[in-house]
């Protein structure tokens, strides 16, 4: 073992890439919602980038190192602090045995990202070490952390410390978010104002945003064209014979709070997809607060492929860094 944990934090978990290949078995990818930011953390460590990591929400973890290491914070604007002296975000730093990782209040983001040199340790579970805390498993013993857990960590590769990512680099979300969406197969399900509607008006995160999805409020609610429910629809117009989920998709039930589908997501279901939020966004996702303001905004296939390239590109500049 090589990290205590004093106190958990807010729902922090083990993250890593995730488990793809399981979703037709109802088991999600999971992984970090941010990939972009635990990558970074992991390189700026000296491990693999889809090394196993911490993911805490809102609110930091307090930890206590019980051997040295190299360690980097990503992701959410949340001071860190070793033995009460602040670090920097995106950087990596010493940290010694007996030292304690803690962290102040957060000022912009939602996630933070903590890789330490040689990975957090824990057994794979289907290829993966990311936490499905719904389904048990994964992770640390399946679970968000608690207090006195203690956290095995790999061996790691001498790394020094001073690794650093630019600042024009450091992905975070503005003001107003901007969400680009693929009108999706079941956009034919609502009427033409309504389309306009969803993508004029200005939504705001809900507090009901998590590792499953995220809701919306505040835009009109969507009018749909009539029609006879099919035999094993619900009786909602927003319902539908069951159908596979696409990650990413986005459901509004009844109409009225969209929901974007996010890693922990189920695979399948009775409500209806006005479209999907392209991968390039998935990560900014992950990062906003409660209240922030949104805005849906309508693409086609080639700006989303051009907009994945991108994101891509900002990785590998990354990469290149190290």
């Amino acid at each position: 073992m090589a990290i205590k944990v004093l106190h958990p934090g807010l729902a922090t978990s083990i993250q890593d890439l995730g488990r793809p290949g399981y979703f037709h078995l109802g088991i999600p990818q999971g992984g970090a919602m941010d990939r972009l930011a635990l990558r970074a953390a992991n390189l700026l460590v000296g491990n693999e980038e889809g090394a196993a990591a911490l993911e805490a929400v809102f609110l930091g973890p307090k930890l206590e190192f019980q051997r040295d290491a190299v360690v980097a914070v990503t992701g959410a604007d949340m001071p860190i602090k070793l033995d009460g002296k602040e670090k920097p975000g995106w950087t990596g730093f010493a940290v010694r045995k007996g030292q304690v990782l803690s962290f102040d209040f957060l000022r912009k983001g939602a996630r933070i990202y903590i890789a330490v040199s040689g990975g957090i340790d824990v057994p794979l579970a289907l290829g993966s070490r990311s936490t499905y805390a719904i389904g048990a498993l994964g992770g640390f013993k399946g679970r968000a952390l608690a207090e006195g857990d203690e956290l095995p960590v790999g061996a790691a590769s001498s790394i020094a410390e001073g690794r650093s990512v630019p600042e024009k680099l450091r992905r975070a979300p503005g003001m107003l978010a901007e969400l680009r969406v693929l009108p999706g197969l079941y956009w034919h399900r609502i009427t033409e104002s309504a389309g306009r509607n969803f993508f004029e008006d200005e939504w705001k995160v809900a507090p009901e945003a998590d590792r499953m999805g995220y809701r919306f409020r505040g835009g009109r609610k969507l009018d749909f064209v009539e029609r006879e429910q099919p035999f094993g629809a619900g009786s909602d117009p927003s319902n539908i014979v069951d159908s596979c989920y696409p990650y990413g998709s986005i459901q509004v039930p009844g109409g009225t709070e969209p929901i974007i589908l996010h890693r922990d997501a189920v695979s399948g279901g009775g409500y209806f997809m006005i479209g999907t939020v392209i991968s390039a966004d998935m990560d900014l996702i992950g990062q906003l607060q409660p209240h922030t303001p949104t805005r849906f905004i309508k693409v086609g296939m080639e700006e989303a492929l051009a907009a994945r390239q991108a994101a891509l590109a900002d990785v590998n500049r990354i990469r290149a860094l190290f």
